[in-house]
């Protein structure tokens, strides 16, 4: 048998094998990116030392940068699942330091928010919602859909966009719009945060309890798309209302920060509903406070058809 270094001498001398790494050292090196970092230290990088580090340079060249060759973070093909590469000068020598992927950092964020919050469920089928699988054959939906797509385009363009307040019957697929919305969203790396609005006040009652309220709050008050599912479904209190509800509208305001709502109610209903709490009381006033907020924020959207529910 061969000893194994005569085996690789022979095949690194043959003209194939030449040919080949000659191919695959000039396709690194023409890399933009390897291109950028070799001129940025060509004092360092002698002759010998990019020899030494090509197969760092090809680590780095064939990943993936910003998601763009992931289908999704399951799916990631580089080295470190969900980190991409950065090229670095140390030691005397080039290496790599990996980083957070937008689809890691934005999975982690949600992760975070999901172990804090616990109202951020959602049922899975809304999780799974998509634009090109909503039912379309109810034509008191079209708007509603119709602004919505209009929304996602718009604001992964960078530009600004209210967001909206959809209104309409039980089961009509007011919830599983936001759902296409928020994975729309995902899709093009920026964040969103669902909130079952019923299970939420419960919650921040709890969380006086336990000192959370603020943490909570703040991850609400900042989330760079919110969206409020099924608002005027719950009994709510003056500190509600006034203090949780209404400092989130009135951060999210003045950042102008996208927040969109679903609800049984009309603008004009809500108010109504906001205005009489749980106490019996009658505060039109600062129900309307609240409700500028919303009518600020928002565009409303009427959704009719069929409930899918049944």
């Amino acid at each position: 048998m061969k000893r194994i270094d005569e085996t690789l001498n022979k095949l690194t001398k043959s003209p194939d094998f030449k040919t080949r790494y000659e191919q695959t050292r000039q396709e690194i090196l023409n890399d933009p990116a390897v291109r950028s970092f070799l001129l940025e230290h060509q004092q360092q990088i002698t002759p010998d030392v990019l020899d030494k580090n090509l197969m760092k340079l090809y680590e780095y060249k064939t990943q993936s940068f910003g998601c763009e060759k992931c289908p999704n973070l399951r799916e990631c093909i580089n080295v470190m699942q969900g980190f991409e590469p950065k090229l670095v000068w140390r030691r005397g020598g080039i290496d790599i330091d990996y980083h957070r992927c937008p689809r890691k950092v934005r999975d982690d964020e949600q992760r975070k928010n999901e172990k804090l919050i616990n109202s951020l469920y959602v049922p899975k089928d809304i999780l799974s919602a998509d634009f090109s699988n909503l039912d379309l054959g109810d034509s008191g939906r079209w708007q509603a859909i119709e602004l919505a797509e209009l929304f996602t385009q718009k604001y992964a363009k960078g530009g600004e966009a209210k967001g909206l307040f959809i209104h309409g019957a039980f089961g009509v697929g007011k919830s599983y719009l936001l759902g296409a919305i928020a994975n729309e969203l995902a899709n093009v790396n920026i964040s969103s945060l669902i909130v079952y609005f019923p299970e939420f006040i419960r919650e921040m009652k709890q969380s006086l309890n336990d000192q959370s309220l603020n943490e909570k709050l703040e991850v609400v008050k900042k989330a760079p798309v919110l969206m409020i599912d099924d608002i005027g479904a719950e009994a709510m209190s003056s500190w509600m209302r006034d203090e949780i509800l209404g400092t989130i509208l009135q951060f999210r305001m003045l950042e102008g920060l996208p927040t969109f709502f679903t609800s049984n109610f009309s603008y004009e209903e809500l108010q109504h509903h906001l205005a009489h709490s749980q106490r019996g009381e009658k505060e039109e006033m600062k129900a309307k406070r609240v409700m500028e907020r919303i009518k600020f924020l928002t565009v409303p959207v009427e959704m009719k058809g069929i409930n899918r529910r049944k």
